[in-house]
């Protein structure tokens, strides 16, 4: 078995942390008896590989890839609530980001800007900001440039470094930024954000079994809410957990549709 948390960058230290406690959990239920819990997380150098991996016992995905490549090839285990600007329980929307001294206030002003995006598999960096961008009644294309720059930390560092205008950061990303970088932070500013869509789905494999399922929902409910475990989950903004299931993501193809 192997167990990821790959999608955002506080301190290794402190998803370590996570992991042993949640793993504690998992041991102590009956319906991991006699299962060898992994004693310590996997880091894949390609997450997109790793999500389909037979071995999953636990990986956090996104949620465009979740209801375009992998539903039906993944088990979703659930969603947690985070604590963070434009985050509302399990729902997050998108931080538009500029450059502090950036003048212009709304996304319309920023037709024939440069653009910084992760991925075009991204939820927050990109599908939910092309569903936006798609209510504006601006010129088409809207960007004059779009650079990709494969994760949400370089495009914070596009904009901030003045290679590009704007990027759409997801907000628990940004607000682990703006903790490990506070000296940098002064430098940029939101001026808008998106719609809001379900945050980034926890995922294992097809071949879990439902009680071992099962499990992890206990097991991820418990870390979430339990006072005890309130240590280990505040660096990861953690403050809930809520079983989901691929109709929450319908959002994510309908912002697809309306960009298309």
């Amino acid at each position: 078995m192997q167990v990821a948390l790959p999608m955002y960058f506080p301190p290794r230290e402190a998803l370590t942390a996570f992991w042993t406690a949640l793993a504690e959990l998992l041991r102590a239920d009956a319906a991991c008896t006699g299962l060898d819990i992994p004693q310590a997380l996997s880091w894949p150098s390609d997450v997109h590989a790793q999500w389909l991996e037979d071995d999953v016992l636990l990986s956090q995905a996104c949620g465009f890839p979740l209801v375009t490549q992998l539903a039906g090839k993944v088990q979703l285990v659930g969603t947690f609530a985070y604590d963070a600007p434009g985050v509302q329980g399990i729902y997050c929307r998108s931080q538009l980001i500029c450059r502090a001294e950036d003048p212009r206030q709304q996304l319309a002003q920023f037709a024939g800007s440069t653009l910084a995006y992760n991925d075009t598999i991204s939820q927050s960096g990109y599908n939910a900001l092309r569903a936006l961008i798609a209510s504006t009644t601006t010129q088409r294309p809207f960007f004059e440039q779009e650079m990709c720059t494969g994760a949400h930390y370089r495009s914070i560092e596009a904009v901030r470094s003045g290679s590009a205008d704007m990027a759409a950061i997801d907000p628990v990303s940004y607000a682990h930024w703006q903790r490990s970088q506070p000296e940098l932070a002064a430098e940029l500013r939101v001026f808008g954000q998106t719609e809001a869509y379900p945050g980034l789905p926890l995922i294992t494999s097809l071949k879990t079994s439902d009680a071992l399922l099962g499990a992890l929902r206990r097991a991820l409910q418990n870390i979430a809410s339990d006072a005890a475990y309130v240590a280990v989950r505040a660096p990861l903004l953690v403050t809930g957990f809520e079983a989901t299931d691929l109709a929450d993501y319908q959002v994510c193809l309908d912002m697809q549709a309306r960009a298309g």
